[in-house]
């Protein structure tokens, strides 16, 4: 969808400027002077995209990043659970592995009702597990318990980290710049070019729409093709069905 937008309104500012120029040749006198400002303007066009492209690449590697603390911080916390009495270690295990499946659902969902239920029961289930693990620490302030509550905090920490990340996008201000200046050497090529039709006349429209969609797409952590697979917490929730 944002490849095809961005292509029609980018052939179309091609051809409006080619039309011009066919309204208003360009003199010789011009010709050099027309030519630095569509070089300066590409060159300007490219440094935007390459940046915007590396702000978003750093905030996929950034949801990477929290997957993986994500899932380490899980497990240890199913270890430490261990340390509890023994009617909480197995209600706390419980609620691990069903809080685990919640973030499986997080990273593979898209439905918006869906995500806003799962949001829902995960919060339920951060709620009971420090509840509980909170309750012991209060009752027995021992050392070892207290590595179990510090190991829940970091649980619902990351899954804040996690939710920070996800809502972590390139700036719309960004985008407008993009596309305006997109549009604008488009329209400088199309006044430059001799004549009207040239096929040459859409490479410039394809490039642009090519690079805004991958940009687009890395950054859009769930409706995009290129997405985060959460291996680590597959794997995770795997080894812990098989203890």
């Amino acid at each position: 969808m944002l490849f095809a937008f961005s292509f029609v309104i980018l052939s179309l500012s091609v051809q409006i400027g080619a039309f011009v120029g066919y309204q208003r040749p360009i003199r010789e006198d011009e010709r050099n002077d027309l030519d630095v400002v569509i070089s300066s303007s590409l060159t300007l066009l490219a440094l935007i995209i390459g940046f915007s492209f590396s702000m978003a690449l750093s905030r996929y590697d950034q949801r990477k990043n929290y997957e993986e603390e994500e899932a380490n911080a899980v497990g240890t916390e199913y270890v430490r659970a261990n340390l509890l009495p023994a009617a909480d270690r197995a209600r706390v295990h419980e609620l691990l592995t069903q809080y685990l499946d919640q973030r499986l659902l997080f990273y593979t969902i898209r439905d918006p009702d869906q995500l806003e239920r799962v949001d829902t029961e995960t919060a339920k289930l951060q709620n009971e597990m420090w509840s509980i693990v909170q309750n012991v620490a209060m009752a027995q302030p021992t050392p070892p318990i207290s590595l179990t509550l510090s190991g829940m905090n970091d649980v619902l920490n990351t899954e804040g980290y996690t939710q920070a990340a996800w809502w972590n996008r390139i700036p719309i201000g960004a985008w407008g710049l993009m596309v305006a200046l997109a549009v604008f050497c488009c329209l400088l090529i199309g006044y430059r070019a001799r004549r009207r039709g040239v096929h040459l006349l859409t490479v410039l429209p394809v490039i642009v729409s090519v690079a805004f969609f991958l940009i687009a797409d890395i950054d859009s952590p769930r409706l995009g093709l290129i997405r985060v697979p959460p291996q680590n917490l597959i794997r995770l929730s795997q080894s812990l069905r098989k203890q």
